[in-house]
């Protein structure tokens, strides 16, 4: 029998604002580029793999704040996080080191101007981008919403932290046109109906994720959910069937449901 691939650390973001049409909020979500062997084509919220630079950065708690009595994973995830977003979309989760302010649409703009290329290319580290532009992680913009773990057996597994966070005002989001190929402000209910109807193709988690949040009607109130919720771990159990798959996921998960059917295999 073949040795269970392990799991690696991911995390990615769901950025919110409130929507145009009342009571509907807004998620940033990017297409997958078709080449990427992860969920290529795929409709997806911003994130990816922690990494070694990461760990670098949860050494240097002048480059973050609102860290406070996280252990050094949790700051980890959450620093991915938010490069992961940055380098995808242009969206900085950041305050200035000196005045603690956020930053806003125009710094993060020159940010992503002069340094988001050469880190999508390796040629920068994100920790220097800190350090030389004065700024500091706002970890605490990030509130925990839901913890998926890939099932044994898949030869690519992660071991993933889906966060909530307002997006900063006026920071629209833009595709990298490496990783992903277009980028979208959609609600959860357009989305999922575009997974239903073929516009879109959506990952099981993501679309268990975006109807658990369709269920908010402004980014207030999906925040406050999240404040009060306690996350369960999902780790999907897969079983092939005559007409397909069919995942189980813990009930107390709090996705409406135990049992779900996935579609054909292949």
């Amino acid at each position: 029998m073949a040795e269970a691939s392990a799991s690696r650390p991911a995390s990615t973001i769901l950025l919110l604002r409130d929507g145009a049409a009342a009571k509907e909020i807004e998620v940033f979500m990017m297409v997958r580029h078709h080449q990427i062997e992860f969920n290529s084509g795929a409709l997806v919220f911003p994130g990816g793999s922690v990494d070694a630079g990461d760990q670098e950065i949860v050494k240097r708690s002048d480059l973050y704040s609102g860290g406070e009595g996280l252990s050094e994973s949790d700051r980890g995830f959450r620093i991915a996080a938010i490069r992961e977003t940055f380098e995808e979309s242009g969206i900085l989760l950041a305050r200035s080191k000196d005045s603690g302010t956020p930053v806003d649409a125009k710094r993060a703009g020159e940010i992503a101007d002069a340094h988001r290329v050469a880190l999508n290319e390796h040629k920068v580290s994100f920790l220097s981008i800190l350090a030389d532009n004065g700024l500091q992680l706002a970890l605490d913009t990030l509130l925990p919403y839901a913890h998926w773990i890939t099932p044994e057996g898949m030869p690519k597994r992660f071991d993933t932290w889906f966060f909530l966070a307002a997006a900063p005002p006026d920071q629209l989001g833009a595709h990298d046109g490496r990783e992903s190929t277009d980028s979208i402000w959609v609600s959860p209910r357009e989305a999922v109906e575009g997974g239903e109807s073929g516009r879109f193709k959506l990952p099981f988690p993501t679309t268990r994720n975006l109807i658990r949040l369709a269920k908010q009607s402004s980014v207030s109130a999906a925040l406050e959910h999240a404040r009060g919720m306690s996350v369960v771990t999902v780790m999907p159990v897969m079983t092939r069937t005559e007409t397909g798959r069919q995942l189980r996921i813990p009930r107390e998960a709090g996705y409406d449901g135990e049992v779900f059917e996935v579609g054909a295999v292949g």
